[in-house]
């Protein structure tokens, strides 16, 4: 289960525990606090025993009558995830961050940073007996962390830190001091790979590999932050980078396109013609391509598709031998065919 549909099963339990009488009403506006900082809860509190990774917590959370949906102790869950706490004497809030997830949280403002955003979760912070509590949806929602609750407790679980993609790469860009892979696109389409001092290139044998072995045409899979940029195509740091195919010899040319033609010989051979976006210098905007039986067919997945499915009007990543005909448009050999997902 993702972290939202679990955030939204917790709200639903805490839903259900007001509708039954389980947590009492809400206090009348006259009794409602006008400050950040909250007293004490009422016997009427219901407190949440919490449980971070398999350990319980020594302090519980607590959802006030009328209440949204629970506050939690904001030190003790982060300390057992492995945040790094600071107060900005600047901003008058709590800074918190772990790997790429940084957030500030400031109490009595439902304004909680995301990736350099603003997000609001419907519930504001409290600091109740100098400590800051904050809402059960912040830990999946901004923390970015797996959380359920089974009964009357909330169990927390550190969610993994990267996120895992395979795709075959488009363009390579190595340029001065910055260097980068894009898979899964052309143009506005795809994921751009940010390489680093500290990203790990690998064969699938766990052998090392130099940034100057990546071809076009290579599958991959890639670990990469759970942070991106906001642009067309999205940008993000890559932690690992594996290439799934064997050894390829001379680079392979490349077009992004849409089948014109399919044309089978007497020998049955399939013949593509694909006009489109040429990969790189040497590529072609239009090219005929034999599929062999060596000729692999898959989806942006990586995943293994039917050589039924390219047909006339698919739209395509075309992979082929530099090895060209002199003719017009000119005809080769298609090594890899990548069916875009919404042809399939």
């Amino acid at each position: 289960m993702n972290a939202a549909l679990k955030t939204s099963a917790i709200l639903l339990t805490f839903s259900l525990a007001l509708a039954t009488g389980g947590v009492s009403a809400a206090p009348s506006a006259a009794s409602a606090s006008s400050h950040s900082t909250v007293q004490t809860p009422s016997a009427a509190s219901a407190k949440f025993p919490i449980s971070v990774n398999g350990s319980a917590l020594s302090e519980p959370g607590f959802q006030s009558p009328g209440s949204k949906e629970p506050l939690l102790p904001l030190r003790a869950v982060a300390d057992a995830l492995g945040f790094t706490m600071a107060w900005n004497a600047q901003t008058k809030a709590v800074d918190l961050h772990k790997g790429s997830i940084f957030t500030s949280v400031k109490s009595g403002k439902d304004r909680y940073a995301v990736n350099k955003m603003y997000i609001q979760l419907g519930t504001a912070p409290q600091t109740k007996q100098n400590k800051l509590y904050v809402p059960a949806s912040f830990v999946s929602k901004v923390l970015r962390q797996s959380i359920s609750v089974e009964g009357q407790k909330i169990v927390i679980n550190p969610a993994a830190e990267y996120i895992s993609e395979t795709g075959v790469i488009t363009a390579i860009t190595d340029a001065d001091s910055y260097q980068s892979v894009r898979i899964r696109g052309i143009g506005t389409e795809g994921l751009i790979l940010n390489v680093g001092k500290d990203t790990k290139l690998t064969r699938q044998d766990g052998s090392e590999l130099a940034f100057s072995e990546l071809q076009i045409g290579m599958t991959v899979a890639a670990q990469h932050s759970l942070i991106s940029t906001r642009s067309l195509p999205p940008q993000t740091p890559a932690y690992q980078i594996t290439v799934l195919d064997g050894e390829t010899g001379d680079e392979p040319l490349g077009t992004a396109g849409t089948v014109q033609q399919v044309t089978t010989a007497e020998d049955d051979t399939v013949s593509i013609r694909i006009r489109g976006s040429a990969l790189s210098e040497k590529s072609q905007n239009e090219v005929v391509l034999r599929l062999t039986k060596d000729t692999v067919i898959i989806n942006e997945n990586g995943e293994t598709a039917s050589s039924a499915d390219v047909t006339q009007g698919a739209e395509v990543i075309s992979f082929y031998s530099p090895m060209l005909t002199r003719s017009l448009p000119p005809s080769g050999t298609a090594l890899k065919v990548v069916l875009k997902a919404n042809k399939l």
